[in-house]
């Protein structure tokens, strides 16, 4: 990755009329009809943008979606990058890059995770307020990281609190139940073991999953407010562990999602 590169991606998006969005949404496995509330859409699919990664998964659509919510221009990332598919953490985290050279002033992330805290149920909405890094390695950790920012980050408060007062009085206004917690990344793509979940249960995590942390390093180096919120669409508990139906977890996340839509919506009139 190079400034030159960045400066292409932006050069080509804004050729399509990606015109100083404000607001960059990541949309998680399961999570992508926020899309619908786009006005006057304009799409970019991934493997027309220049130097930007592809989505494998087949449940992540690859696309880049520009237009208004809320009276908001807002980029949209439906599909996302991950580490199991092969990238690197650059890779991974390049397109929070190439929205923060388009303009945007805020991030907002989802996903979806599994719980390890069982007080979190399957359809529940997690508000992260903080966060553990077990993906093995930093989408800083490069030689030329320097000309991109700080390379020594803080990380004392890595979710933006102002943001996350507000998603929390939305919900309270419009009696969304709405949960907070410490979410885990791991690197997958296989699900947790009992061990495993009762380690990350151990050194305090509420809910795992395979993404987000990269995003959330890279829009703090980048001095980008950011939010994110996981729907729980499993639940590890050690002792009756169940297999995992990945259909079953799509179909949760759809059902959460209109929650979760609601949120961000209100959040975005606000900014």
């Amino acid at each position: 990755m190079t400034k030159k590169e960045l400066q292409e991606t932006a050069e080509y998006l804004k050729s399509k009329g990606f015109e100083n969005p404000e607001v960059g949404i990541v949309l998680g496995t399961g999570l992508g009809k926020l899309v619908d509330e786009i006005k006057n859409p304009i799409v970019a699919h991934y493997n027309h943008i220049p130097f930007f990664p592809l989505a494998t998964v087949e449940f992540h659509s690859g696309k880049l979606i520009y237009g208004e919510i809320e009276g908001k221009k807002v980029v949209v990332m439906q599909g996302r990058f991950h580490l199991y598919e092969g990238y690197d953490l650059v890779d991974v985290t390049y397109p929070i890059r190439a929205m923060r050279e388009l303009g945007i002033k805020k991030l907002l992330i989802s996903n979806a995770a599994g719980s390890i805290n069982l007080d979190l149920k399957k359809g529940d909405l997690m508000l992260i307020e903080d966060h553990i890094n077990l993906q093995g390695g930093s989408p800083l950790a490069f030689k030329d990281v320097g000309q991109f920012g700080e390379r020594f980050v803080d990380m004392s408060e890595p979710y933006d609190l102002e943001m996350r007062k507000t998603i929390t009085e939305v919900a309270d206004q419009k009696n969304i139940p709405l949960q907070k917690g410490v979410y885990v990344s791991v690197v997958g793509p296989q699900l947790e073991t009992k061990a495993e979940y009762r380690y990350l249960k151990l050194i305090g995590a509420d809910a795992v999953g395979m993404s987000t942390v990269p995003e959330v390093i890279v829009a703090n180096h980048l001095n980008l407010p950011v939010a994110a919120i996981s729907v729980i669409t499993d639940e590890g508990d050690p002792d009756n562990l169940e297999p995992v139906d990945i259909q079953e977890i799509i179909r949760i996340a759809g059902e959460a999602e209109p929650k979760m839509i609601t949120l961000f919506k209100e959040l975005i009139k606000t900014i």
